[in-house]
C-alpha cells in the first residue's frame, strides 16, 4: 500500500507550483508516495506545465474554481495512501520533511493530524498552530484595539493564535494550518473529509473540530520543516479574500455552536469594522498629507460592512 498521498490544490501559481513539486521529488525518499494535483481552472498554464513537466503526477482539472475544500476532497477520493498530506502549492519541502512526519505518525497512532514547522524564505518562523475562535476572544480582537496598526500587532489581539507558544516543542493544538496537513486515512474514513460548504478559510478549523470530537489528537511537530510563501493564490483576489475569511469564521461558529452564536459573532465583527472607520480616515488623510496616493479601498471596505449588515437578516455566510 502507498504510504502517503500528497495532494496539492493549485490556482494560478504555475511557477511556484513547479518549485513545490521539484522540492517534493528532491526531498522525499525512503517511502512510497503518489502526487495528486488538483487545478482549479487556472489561466496561467499551470495544468499544462504539470502535464508536460511532471507526467507521473495525477492531474485533476476543474472547469471552475471549486475552492480549497472541494478540490482537496476530489484528491482525497482517489488517494491510495495510508496517510494523506494536503500541501499548499506555495511551499517548499525541506530536509526530508514528509518522511520525518510519516515516521512520527507511525510512532504516535493516537495523533490524527500532524502539522509541521513552517518558515518564511528568510528563515523566520510562522505560527501555524491555531485555536478555535470564540466570542470572548473575538470581542477582544475586534473591539479593544485596531489590529491593523503595527504597534498593536500582538498575539493577544488575534483570536485564532496561541500565546507564547514555543515553536521548537511539540504541542497538542486545536488546529494546524492547511499549508501542511498530514492526516491518517483512518481519520478520513471515520470522520469524513472537508465540509464543502466552506469555499476557502475555516474548513481546516471545522474538520479539526470533528476530528477532535472523534477522539484523535491534533499535533504540531517541529521536527519537519517547510518554507511557506503564504497566500500566493489568495493575494491575487484580496478583496474576495477579505469576505471569505469572515465567512469562514462565521460559518465555523454556526456549524459548531449554532445560529445564535454565529449571529452574536457577526454583531461583534460588525462593531469592530465600524470602530475601524476613524482609523481608516486618519490613515487616508496621512497618505494625502504625505503627498502620496491615498488608499483606494473604500469599495472593498464597504463590501465588508455590507456583508456584516446583511448577516443580521439572513445567515449570508452559509
Amino acid at each position: 500500500m502507498t504510504d502517503v498521498s500528497i495532494i496539492i490544490v493549485n490556482w494560478n501559481t504555475r511557477d511556484i507550483l513547479r518549485d513545490c513539486l521539484l522540492s517534493v521529488y528532491a526531498q522525499t525518499q525512503a517511502l512510497t508516495y503518489e502526487l495528486i494535483v488538483v487545478d482549479n481552472a487556472s489561466s496561467d498554464g499551470s495544468a499544462e506545465m504539470v502535464k508536460h513537466e511532471f507526467p507521473l503526477v495525477t492531474l485533476i482539472t476543474n472547469s471552475e474554481n471549486c475552492g480549497f475544500g472541494v478540490a482537496n476532497n476530489q484528491g482525497m477520493r482517489i488517494a491510495r495512501g495510508r496517510f494523506v498530506l494536503l500541501l499548499n502549492s506555495d511551499t517548499l519541502v525541506l530536509d526530508g520533511a514528509i518522511q520525518k512526519t510519516l515516521h512520527y505518525a507511525d510512532k504516535n497512532p493516537e495523533v490524527g493530524v500532524i502539522g509541521c514547522q513552517a518558515v518564511w524564505p528568510d528563515g523566520r518562523r510562522q505560527n501555524t498552530c491555531l485555536r478555535f475562535a470564540n466570542l470572548s476572544l473575538l470581542a477582544l480582537s475586534s473591539l479593544l484595539f485596531f489590529r491593523e496598526a503595527k504597534p498593536f500587532q500582538i498575539p493577544l489581539l488575534h483570536p485564532d493564535r496561541y500565546l507564547n507558544l514555543d515553536l521548537e516543542q511539540e504541542h497538542n493544538v486545536d488546529i494546524v494550518a492547511g499549508c501542511f496537513f498530514f492526516v491518517r486515512q483512518d481519520v478520513i474514513d471515520k470522520v469524513g473529509m472537508f465540509d464543502e460548504d466552506f469555499f476557502m478559510y475555516g474548513e481546516e478549523a471545522e474538520w479539526c473540530f470533528r476530528i477532535l470530537q472523534a477522539g484523535w489528537l491534533i499535533r504540531y511537530f517541529p521536527g519537519a520543516k517547510i518554507v511557506h510563501l503564504y497566500g500566493a493564490s489568495s493575494f491575487q483576489v484580496e478583496d474576495v479574500t477579505r469576505i471569505n475569511k469572515r465567512k469562514g469564521v462565521l460559518l465555523f461558529m454556526h456549524k459548531t455552536r449554532g445560529l445564535m452564536y454565529a449571529w452574536l459573532a457577526n454583531l461583534i465583527m460588525t462593531l469592530g469594522v465600524l470602530l475601524r472607520i476613524p482609523f481608516w480616515v486618519i490613515e487616508d488623510a496621512y497618505q494625502l498629507i504625505a503627498h502620496r496616493k491615498p488608499l483606494r479601498v473604500w469599495d472593498k471596505r464597504m463590501k465588508v460592512i455590507g456583508f456584516h449588515f446583511a448577516g443580521f437578516f439572513a445567515p449570508v455566510w452559509k
